[in-house]
């Protein structure tokens, strides 16, 4: 017998249908470059404070839109010339413009359908009630509205999320990876209570290699080789190296002591946007991109390698 949850068309009051093909369709046609959807039953084990079904008990989907970084964002990085594009067109814009744009406008399609469709976009970071690198509840931040329930905000998992909607997986540094654009791209969600087709899983270590490079070019030795972190999400094992937070924040700004990548004098600005995205675009990020371009394994192909140059470091 077919799952209900896996059934084709789906009709509304209207008689309109509704499928998981039309809504993906809708997605691109708003301007995603990634559409995934999860079942909700993939979420099972998660803990209290990032279980999307609390949000919406009667969900039956998630919808993972996902826009990518475009290469040359990275270029200036690259040459040491050049650091706006990547925090302002591969971090702000994608996060506070572009993403909210699509999720208005594909939630608006799917609620003109008859079901109901609750944007999560990727631009709150102070919201959630737990704290975005140690997974602990805040002081003095929320509390639960009743005993079953978890604090406001609940905080989803975007990679987390991406991997149940069989984007892609979790690579070694914890940067997620799709077989289109390997660790370029970025991700908001939809929960909807229509009951759309999940898309299959991708098989841990299908892109991820474990070839280290993003170890090797992490300035700020953030990854580690010997301990890693393991766990289960819709029955696979999932396996990231253990990430020391405080370095990897520090190293991805360009603060001291990780100061070899960071041309600018002083503190970063907290009047920036995004900070100064200096090593997260230099270090892990373009190491894998690099490496999977070389392998062929990512499908968004360039006519000329990015890597032409001697990488550049301060004395």
């Amino acid at each position: 017998m077919r799952n209900v949850s896996e059934s084709v068309p789906i009709k509304d009051k209207g008689e309109k249908m509704i499928t998981s093909e039309k809504v993906k369709n809708a997605a691109k046609k708003f301007g995603a470059d990634l559409v995934g959807i999860a079942s909700m039953d993939r979420f099972e084990g998660a803990p209290k404070q990032m279980d999307p079904r609390y949000i919406n008990p009667d969900a039956k989907a998630l919808i993972v839109i996902g826009l990518r970084i475009p290469r040359g964002a990275l270029r200036g990085i690259e040459e040491g010339t050049y650091f706006l594009s990547y925090s302002s067109q591969a971090y702000g814009s994608i996060n506070m413009i572009y993403n909210p744009f699509i999720l208005y406008h594909l939630t608006r399609y799917i609620e003109d359908h008859g079901y109901e469709a609750t944007p999560i976009p990727n631009d709150y970071y102070d919201w959630p009630a737990i704290e975005y690198h140690s997974g602990k509840l805040k002081e003095n931040w929320s509390k639960p509205v009743s005993p079953e329930k978890p604090a406001p905000d609940v905080f989803i998992h975007f990679r987390i999320a991406a991997f149940c909607a069989g984007l892609g997986e979790i690579g070694y540094s914890k940067i997620f990876l799709t077989p289109e654009f390997g660790p370029r791209q970025r991700f908001a969600c939809i929960l909807t209570d229509a009951p759309l087709k999940p898309d299959p899983l991708v098989e841990p270590g299908t892109i991820c290699d474990r070839c280290m490079m993003c170890v090797k070019e992490c300035s700020a030795g953030a990854i580690s080789t010997k301990e890693t972190i393991k766990i289960k999400v819709a029955g696979k094992q999932l396996e990231w190296g253990k990430l020391d937070i405080e370095a990897c924040s520090k190293g991805f700004q360009g603060m001291k002591p990780y100061t070899r990548y960071n041309p600018f004098i002083g503190e970063p600005s907290p009047a920036i946007l995004y900070s100064r995205a200096i090593e997260g675009g230099r270090g892990c990020i373009r190491a894998c991109m690099i490496h999977l371009e070389k392998q062929g394994k990512t499908r968004n192909r360039f006519k000329e390698p990015f890597r032409k140059r001697k990488t550049w470091q301060m004395e």
